[in-house]
């Protein structure tokens, strides 16, 4: 899979653009703030239907308009297609793939798999587990529509679960209600519960191998899933918990308490790990994602590489480099020179400056 064209319309600081771009590795380079990682998010919105930067769409229309496009053809395996992202800055985004509106965010994932790889993603062993539940979810919502389906239904309950401990405790005999939604977020939260334990695990199986290469057999990785609550216990912790949940009008048990763990050699990297040590394992999973994207799909996902190699060792670098050989790649930097240039020798180059890109080769 690759992305053959992608025309920018109003998006961040790039007015209006159509790039064609190489099956093979792209690179972007220029001054900070000129628009490369602008245009990986535009990418990246349209494989996941949202940005990996902010949660306020308005924020991706160009300042003094009111609504920008994203439309990108994309070559695949077995068809060609082309997704369009409508933005306004001040309604729902529309969202189209083929020409046909596409009205729920399960229907939408599948077409663009894409791996982002950002320097915040290097932190995912060491920050909180919001950031480990998005890793998940996010890879899971990409190889599974009913995944995805599954964990907005589980939020829209969840939502409702907590309105209505708010309101019991203004109102006391609405708390026979509260079963009702309890019953529907088991079910939902089930789901989730297995999809995530099947995922952490072959996710486990890939980095730990990936790790192994990395540091030639001295140490080993294991990664495990932790359930906030286990699939057969969460009933029970609802019920056990209910009087709380209403003194604090939240759900204090689900998925969404859930967090993953990075062993290396026994001791949680997250705390006992040093810098070097967590970055490897952050790599070692994010490359696990291709791994997973293709034995799951059959198809090769499109790399982001956001400014990445500049926070890599060169032992690392090298290993990144070497383990992306047959896929589409996207990579930002501020010099071709910089660390680019001593592991790529055929790319197409493209100079950003001012939202506006201008290929080199």
């Amino acid at each position: 899979m690759y992305i053959k064209d992608l025309s920018l319309l109003n998006f961040r600081n790039i007015q209006d653009t159509t790039i064609s771009f190489g099956k093979k590795i792209n690179i972007l380079y220029g001054d900070n703030a000129q628009g490369k990682t602008n245009l990986l998010e535009a990418v990246y919105i349209c494989s996941t239907g949202r940005s990996h930067k902010t949660h306020i769409e308005g924020q991706l229309v160009k300042f003094g308009y009111d609504e920008a496009h994203i439309r990108t053809f994309i070559c695949g395996e077995c068809s060609n297609d082309r997704i369009d992202v409508h933005v306004k800055k001040d309604n729902r985004k529309g969202m189209a793939i083929n020409g046909l509106a596409v009205k729920k965010m399960s229907d939408f994932f599948g077409t663009l798999h894409v791996v982002m790889f950002s320097p915040e993603d290097l932190r995912l062993v060491k920050g909180g587990p919001s950031e480990r539940r998005r890793f998940m979810d996010m890879e899971l919502c990409q190889l599974s529509n009913i995944y995805c389906r599954d964990l907005q239904n589980y939020h829209k309950v969840l939502k409702q679960r907590n309105n209505l401990l708010k309101n019991v405790q203004k109102n006391k005999e609405l708390a026979d209600t509260i079963s009702v939604w309890d019953e529907q977020l088991i079910v939902y939260a089930e789901k989730i519960i297995d999809k995530r334990a099947e995922f952490v695990e072959k996710l486990n199986d890939i980095s730990s191998e990936i790790h192994n290469s990395i540091t030639s057999g001295k140490e080993k990785l294991s990664v495990s899933y932790k359930p906030n609550a286990e699939k057969n216990a969460f009933a029970d912790k609802l019920l056990h918990n209910r009087e709380r949940d209403i003194i604090f009008g939240s759900t204090s048990n689900g998925p969404h308490k859930d967090d993953m763990v990075f062993m290396i050699d026994g001791n949680d990297t997250k705390f006992f790990g040093s810098q070097g040590q967590q970055r490897t394992a952050s790599l070692s999973a994010k490359l696990a994602e291709i791994q997973l994207i293709e034995a799951e799909t059959g198809t090769t996902p499109v790399l982001l590489l956001d400014d990445v190699l500049s926070e890599l060792d060169e032992n690392r670098q090298s290993f990144l480099m070497e383990n992306i050989g047959g896929l589409q790649t996207f990579i930002t930097c501020t010099g071709v020179e910089d660390t680019v240039g001593k592991y790529i020798k055929e790319s197409t180059v493209f100079n950003v400056k001012n939202g506006e890109f201008t290929k080199i080769n």
